[in-house]
């Protein structure tokens, strides 16, 4: 008898019209009556899952009606047409046979659970509808990104995860030691003999082989401890980070815009069972959202310009909890009122001020501004973060100065400058904040498999 997957039953369902198959996999809902069941089957390969009839003809019948919720079973059967849905059949069941028992308290009963609960038992609520979504668009996403990278002729690059330099400055990194605890560690002692922490970043590492491959791209986990608890913040997330050599700014939002426009389109494509039930599940309006996004075309305005249409929406009555001013970031209400009631579209606000951003960005001729570039979305904010790096060494040591940036620590990334230098650019996107905009679920916590945040390191 041939096994098979759901996935496999959907893609050859005319074929096997009629015929008798054996899935495996387990039981989210159980429903008994006198002379029939109904079992709610998925084996987590397909989101639309076949239901499974079984009538008292049965071999076991009153055994299998004490099967519980969440149990595993192999299930041998009809396929049959499907009463409620013509592409979802249902399992006429000729044998039923229980591979795992589940006892009577599982916490998933059929019954609406809160997100919070299903935080506590993470290691279980992959088994529930939102996150057998929430998890497939989260994998093609991923795939995605690999496969667009990849067929442009990017190299993959795998950065380190323990690194001896803060590329952000910002002092937010966990110490990575086998020291015992000191007030006064003598780091010359440590494993690696200095100080080390987990990486915030692999950009620093990605230029230095975007100088030998031209076209390069980071994705894996960074770390940063910041003590926040606000939903888009977590210690351990994931980043996509490319470089690109002879690359301009003008340039990078090309390509952050075409990188967007076809990830977006590809899990519209590919994930149409999952972006339907989460439009359901978020209120509507998802796929609304995002398809407008993939055939948007995304507005460019300089700080400085964006600065001054909020401050005339300021003038005209609009109403903002913080001021918006020239030289100062911009905050999520000023982002909301761009891209949603300005431009109706995505928006690049690029040339930033100087004192605002990192050491590594190229600064501009009127010395107040740097070329970077932030990518804001209807819906959700800043999703992207880049900027055309400095490549010019004497610029790069005088800012590194200022800042109190050691170049004896960092000779080799200054060095790229005297080796060989040129016009290049990256951007960075947090994995997480882009599943937060493709799935609608506001919480960073729902779209990564395991959270990290402040007082939270279960499983």
């Amino acid at each position: 008898m041939e096994i098979i997957t759901t996935r496999e039953l959907k893609e050859r369902l005319g074929e096997l019209q009629g015929q008798t198959v054996t899935l495996q996999g387990w039981i989210r809902n159980h429903r008994k009556q006198k002379n029939i069941g109904f079992i709610d089957f998925f084996d987590g390969t397909c989101f639309k899952n076949p239901q499974v009839v079984y009538d008292d003809g049965i071999a076991n019948y009153e055994g299998i009606q004490a099967f519980h919720i969440g149990s595993a079973v192999k299930v041998t059967g009809k396929v049959v047409p499907s009463y409620k849905d013509p592409e979802t059949p249902e399992i006429q069941a000729q044998e039923i046979t229980l591979e795992g028992d589940c006892p009577e308290d599982y916490p998933l009963q059929p019954k609406k659970h809160s997100l919070e609960f299903l935080r506590e038992i993470a290691y279980l609520r992959p088994r529930t509808r939102l996150f057998q979504a929430v998890f497939r668009v989260r994998s093609v996403a991923a795939m995605a990104i690999h496969t667009y990278f990849q067929d442009r002729g990017y190299v993959y690059v795998h950065t380190p995860l323990i690194t001896g330099n803060d590329a952000e400055g910002a002092g937010n990194t966990f110490t990575v030691t086998t020291l015992p605890p000191s007030d006064h560690p003598d780091y010359s002692q440590d494993f690696f003999g200095k100080p080390t922490s987990l990486a915030v970043t692999g950009q620093l590492e990605g230029e230095t082989f975007a100088m030998a491959f031209s076209k390069i791209y980071t994705f894996g986990p960074t770390f940063r401890a910041e003590n926040s608890n606000t939903k888009t913040h977590a210690a351990e997330f994931w980043m996509i980070e490319p470089e690109i050599a002879f690359c301009d700014l003008d340039q990078l939002m090309d390509i952050e815009e075409d990188f967007l426009k076809n990830l977006v389109q590809t899990v519209l494509d590919k994930c149409p069972d999952e972006l339907e039930f989460l439009d359901k599940f978020t209120g509507g309006g998802l796929i609304e959202k995002l398809t407008a996004l993939a055939g948007s075309t995304c507005a460019r305005v300089t700080h400085e310009e964006a600065i001054t249409i909020l401050r005339k929406a300021m003038e005209n009555g609009t109403q903002f909890q913080f001021e918006p001013k020239y030289g100062e970031d911009t905050a999520k209400e000023h982002e909301k009122y761009l891209t949603e009631e300005y431009f109706h579209s995505p928006v690049f606000v690029y040339n930033w001020p100087k004192d605002i951003k990192a050491f590594y960005m190229y600064q501009n001729e009127d010395q107040k501004t740097v070329a970077a570039v932030d990518l804001l979305v209807p819906g959700a904010g800043e999703l992207m973060g880049g900027s055309q790096r400095e490549d010019r060494y004497d610029r790069l040591a005088a800012r590194m100065d200022e800042l109190g940036i050691s170049k004896d620590e960092m000779y080799w990334y200054v060095n790229l400058r005297k080796f060989g230098g040129c016009t290049h650019a990256g951007f960075g996107m947090g994995f997480e904040r882009l599943l937060i905009y493709l799935t609608g679920v506001e919480n960073i916590r729902d779209v990564i498999p395991y959270f990290r945040t402040p007082m939270n390191c279960d499983f």
